[in-house]
């Protein structure tokens, strides 16, 4: 589904203290401790990935926040009258050493996790709830940074100085920065808790990812493609079932296998096995955590005059409010769910004459697969022979490279170290003056221990302001190992994705920001450029130099492109009901009092009110809803997939129509200049306003989707 890809969030760490002198002592028992060493070696330095072991995170991370919280006393605490430069930088100029530590950190909660990394985030999530809360609840932190806000100075800052001041008071401010008492402990007794539950929910979700593995044998594998079937044998080899086929519990692995396979008792099992995540009663069911989280989030935010979460949330997002938000995904959801009956409609002439009488969601995709072939004679798995995984990557560098003036060049193996032999690293320069911008980590196959999912990550964000630093970056995928010597082949969809991560890391190297907490984004507008790179899958040069079979290494035929394009909008009536169910249900969940919830009664009779297909689930059920449950960077803000989307099209268009198409010269500076290097040094509405020349509009996105543009 063009735009709508889901991007899993990295703990993000709070710009905090570096370490002082009352730690020399403590310093000196960790002097081994390759966690907290200094990163050393060639690109200014690099992660010991290589060399960390699990044992040293936890020292490790105690030792930063005692030297951070050192030296934010120290900020606090300066006799000095309180100025931009002493207070505000002084605050960015902090947690370098911290940062290290969160580097390597985001690895094992995300790339290499074991139950032994899942007890000590266990015991540190709590430790790192209260160590943020005695930051945000500093008095004298909190004065000095309202001081500068509320002086004379202000005026006199520039632009970005100026929106890193006010953005830096008011997270201060919404943090509980100005409660006292009794409501300033439940404050910080509530984060908590909420770390406990989300970290236990996200171990919960993974459990049931790794226990939940379906085997089949050569019997039951009619329909399934020689790809797969050679990546599924691989897999039952390595869990101890040679001679066997192995559907993992992921969505990689779950979703070519209910387009293709024929057996439907057998789509049935893995179609329950992933949607039951977090669902299946026993130690590892999540409804009881989601119900808690809910009442603790509520409380919260109305500690702080909030009449609900999404109020609060939405405060600091383009879409201000809720009813903002819910406008937008009810401009679209009957165009979505029409669509759906429509795509039922069409399987159903075909299911029919297999004695199928009701569209399960099971069989949803398999149906829609055959009416693409029906339809538009487009076999998906025809298209996937011209998809490898290498040649996708080197159209990835391609687009950079035109549109960027970036050039990616592989670094010599075991020159930068690795945390996995998948993980895989290119150099970044300026193609015309070979200046370094800096590191691309690339880990793409699915394995135990890591989360299911795609995303992007940075090991270190490019500055300014105390000399320019260059950029760690990464992207992380699931895709499935293939057979030694043979190309991996992924689908359309999945190929999208992998653009899509893409464009989060070229947003992360085009950075040209002065300070570090200016390289966050704004949750409904940071998926924008993301979803923008999709479209460059499509383009002529793209597909005709690098979309090659991987037997012949013939270009994709003309036929075969133009009815891929011709069936650009197909099945657009799940992919966007799908997802706009999952942000409805989030924001719904966010809105209401949740003093006696029943988090499974509310999904379904939510839904059931939406009139929700019956044929289709949410995206993401409840009861493994990570973006919302784990953490709550999208809590209350998954609906900013689509928010972003609504810039994504419009912006597309922009390309379209130029001299030069999506490589047109003019366009790729101003796509630069405004909308990937200023990162949040600009507010987005301004910087898309500067892109575009005028505000997005909905219409784009609808047409786009093949759906009727709503009246005004």
């Amino acid at each position: 589904m063009k735009g709508l890809k889901v991007l899993p969030l990295v703990i993000s760490s709070v710009a905090l203290g570096l370490m002082p002198a009352a730690h020399a002592k403590q310093d000196n028992t960790l002097s081994n401790n390759q966690v907290f060493a200094k990163w050393t070696g060639p690109y200014e330095g690099v992660p010991a990935f290589d060399k960390v072991k699990l044992e040293e995170l936890k020292p490790a991370l105690e030792h930063g926040m005692a030297n951070n919280l050192a030296e934010i006393e120290a900020i606090a605490n300066n006799p000095e009258p309180p100025t931009f430069a002493n207070t505000l930088e002084a605050y960015e100029a902090a947690g370098k050493d911290l940062d290290r530590v969160y580097a390597y950190w985001g690895i094992w909660s995300s790339n290499m996790s074991s139950p032994e990394f899942r007890e000590i985030r266990s015991e540190m999530s709590p430790k790192l709830s209260a160590f943020y809360s005695k930051i945000t609840q500093n008095k004298k932190l909190f004065a000095r940074i309202k001081a500068v806000y509320e002086g004379k100075e202000m005026k006199t800052l520039r632009p970005d100085q100026q929106r890193l001041l006010e953005k830096t008071y008011l997270g201060f401010k919404r943090s509980g920065a100005e409660l006292n008492g009794k409501e300033a402990k439940r404050y910080a007794e509530i984060n908590q808790r909420l770390s406990q539950l989300q970290n236990q929910f996200s171990n919960n979700v993974l459990a049931d990812e790794e226990g939940y593995v379906t085997f089949f044998s050569k019997k039951q594998s009619a329909g399934l493609p020689e790809s797969y079937l050679g990546a599924a044998a691989a897999a039952a080899k390595s869990k101890g079932k040679e001679g066997q086929y192995a559907v993992s519990n992921t969505r990689s692995s779950m979703s070519p296998f209910l387009t293709y396979a024929d057996d439907r008792e057998l789509r049935k099992q893995v179609w329950t096995n992933y949607y039951s995540r977090g669902d299946n009663g026993g130690e590892h069911d999540n409804n009881a955590i989601i119900a808690e989280i809910l009442k603790l989030r509520h409380e919260r935010v109305g500690l702080l005059g909030y009449k609900n979460y999404a109020s609060w949330q939405l405060e600091s997002r383009m879409a201000a409010k809720p009813e903002n938000a819910m406008k937008l995904m009810e401009s679209v959801w009957p165009a979505a769910i029409a669509r759906v009956d429509q795509e039922i409609a069409d399987m159903l002439e075909i299911a029919k004459t297999d004695g199928v009488e009701k569209i399960e969601p099971w069989d949803y995709r398999y149906y829609a697969e055959k009416v693409r072939k029906a339809k538009y004679d487009l076999n998906s798995d025809e298209v996937k022979q011209y998809l490898q995984l290498g040649k996708l990557r080197e159209a990835m560098f391609y687009v950079a490279e035109r549109l960027f003036n970036y050039k990616f060049t592989r670094v010599a193996e075991g020159s930068v170290p690795v945390f996995h032999p998948d993980v895989k690293v290119w150099e970044v320069t300026d193609k015309t003056t070979g200046n370094h911008i800096g590191l691309w980590y690339l880990d793409p196959f699915a394995r135990k221990g890591k989360r299911s999912g795609a995303w992007a990550t940075s090991y270190r964000s490019h500055t300014t302001f105390e000399g320019k630093t260059n950029v760690l970056s990464s992207n992380n995928s699931n895709f499935v190992k293939g057979e030694p010597g043979k190309a991996v082949l992924i689908s359309w969809d999945d190929a999208e994705t992998y653009f899509h991560e893409f464009g989060h890391a070229l947003h992360f190297l085009s950075s040209n920001v002065a300070y570090p907490s200016q390289n966050r984004g704004v949750r409904d507008y940071t998926e924008f450029q993301s979803q923008l790179l999709e479209h460059w899958l499509s383009t002529d040069e793209v597909i005709d130099n690098y979309l090659r079979h991987h037997k012949t290494g013939k270009p994709m035929p003309a036929e075969l492109i133009a009815k891929i394009k011709k069936a650009a909008s197909f099945n657009e009536g799940f992919a966007t009901t799908e997802y706009l169910a999952s942000a409805l249900i989030d924001m719904k969940l966010h809105s209401t009092d949740p003093s006696n919830i029943d988090p499974d009664k509310f999904e379904r009779e939510t839904l059931a009110a939406m009139n929700m297909p019956s044929a289709i689930v949410m995206r993401h059920r409840t009861p493994h809803f990570s973006h919302i449950f784990s953490s709550e960077g999208y809590a209350a803000s998954y609906y900013g997939y689509l928010w972003a989307e609504v810039l994504t099209a419009d912006a597309a268009e922009a390309f379209a129509n130029a001299p030069g198409g999506f490589y047109d010269k003019g366009m790729a500076k101003k796509l630069v200049d405004h909308l990937f290097s200023v990162r949040d040094a600009v507010p987005p509405a301004e910087a898309y306003v500067k892109f575009r020349g005028r505000e997005a509009n909905i219409e784009a996105l609808m047409r786009l989707r093949g759906f009727p543009i709503p009246k005004k």
